[in-house]
């Protein structure tokens, strides 16, 4: 049967979810390799992207408390934390000023309980006055739910609202696995996988291009993986809205749902079969936050085209036990990707190239 999956993949057919399914079961890595890298250099050649950029999680407070999450703290918890508008300016002030051409600001953060709609509007259209050079790509489909039920206003109505006070893309974050029975053992407060998708959907519309992940290695099954990206896979075909995907290694400490984290070759498989599976995504990242740069480094060789950015301030994964840095310089990047055998190139947040660096990361 691998036979038969690499005759359509060398010649840009399709792949089936059962041809997924194999995929995963087989133990010849080096052809899964071989065959995602073929997808991966007709993209994009030898090209892998990195973008200076900086994380912001303006609170850890959230309604939701998923049991997979190590991030969230309730109000007056102890270690819970909501930042000022003021105050996350003040973030970015450095990072903006510190010669990195700094392109991205990716902001994430709780579902507060208390801040109105106004704060998130104010918020946009304050970075951008003060940076309005940077593309901001903030709020999940989560939390643009949780939005449209504090401003009263319909999803596609507090996507335009928060689209006109300056937000520009979307991150992909809440997807984790579509499955409504995994999402009702993992976070049954969350919305959704259909709600997820929706949400999507009408941002594309409105011209929101956004990122989509998937959280892997806790409780679903390499089934679950595989409906989720066919899911993603139907989107793109509609929408054309996602830049990349994402799978997101799962870190069990200080979770609810405790367990282990998986393994290198699983890692290695799931950046692959993406790449194979969603022929209709132009790339697929390698998230060095949560991968660690080595396997990351390997991932580039399995499909990957992306590893992120400078991130400057990772909170959510590290909370999760993650031992990868909590950040990275622009010569650290390019080193990584150099040494991996790629050529590294310096985006902005909509993969327009900035620079491309020679094997010498020069």
């Amino acid at each position: 049967m691998l036979k038969a999956i690499e005759e359509k993949v060398y010649s840009n057919k399709r792949i089936s979810a059962d041809d997924a399914l194999y995929l995963y079961q087989t133990e010849d890595i080096f052809s899964l390799a071989k065959m995602a890298s073929h997808l991966r250099k007709i993209k994009n050649s030898g090209n892998a992207y990195f973008v200076i950029n900086r994380h912001v999680n303006p609170t850890n407070i959230c309604v939701n408390r998923c049991k997979f999450c190590a991030f969230s703290r309730s109000k007056g918890e102890e270690g819970a934390y909501e930042l000022s508008i003021e105050q996350i300016i003040k973030k970015l002030k450095p990072a903006a000023g510190s010669g990195q051409n700094f392109s991205e600001v990716h902001i994430v953060g709780g579902l507060h309980p208390d801040w109105p709609f106004r704060y998130y509007l104010d918020l946009l259209s304050s970075i951008k006055r003060e940076f309005p050079s940077i593309a901001i790509k903030a709020f999940t489909a989560v939390e643009i739910d949780y939005l449209s039920k504090i401003s009263g206003l319909s999803v596609e109505d507090t996507i335009a609202q928060l689209k006109k006070s300056g937000l520009d893309l979307m991150p992909g974050g809440g997807a984790e696995i579509f499955d409504p029975s995994v999402r009702n053992a993992l976070c049954p407060e969350k919305i959704s996988g259909e709600s997820w998708l929706s949400i999507m959907e009408a941002a594309h519309k409105q011209g929101i291009k956004a990122n989509s992940t998937m959280l892997y290695g806790h409780i679903e099954s390499i089934e679950h993986r595989i409906d989720h990206m066919m899911k993603l896979r139907e989107l793109q075909d509609r929408t054309g809205g996602f830049q990349a995907f994402i799978p997101l290694k799962y870190h069990p400490q200080n979770t609810e749902a405790g367990g282990f984290e998986s393994s290198g070759i699983d890692d290695l498989k799931t950046i692959a079969i993406s790449r194979i599976v969603l022929d209709n995504f132009d790339h697929i990242k390698a998230y060095w936050i949560m991968l660690g740069e080595k396997v990351s480094q390997i991932a580039l060789m399995f499909g990957a085209d992306d590893l992120d950015g400078t991130v400057i301030e990772e909170k959510i994964t590290h909370s999760a036990g993650a031992t990868s840095k909590e950040g990275m310089t622009r010569q650290e990047l390019v080193n990584m990707i150099t040494r991996a055998g790629r050529v590294a190139v310096e985006r902005d947040a909509y993969y327009n190239h900035i620079k491309v660096y020679d094997r010498q990361g020069i």
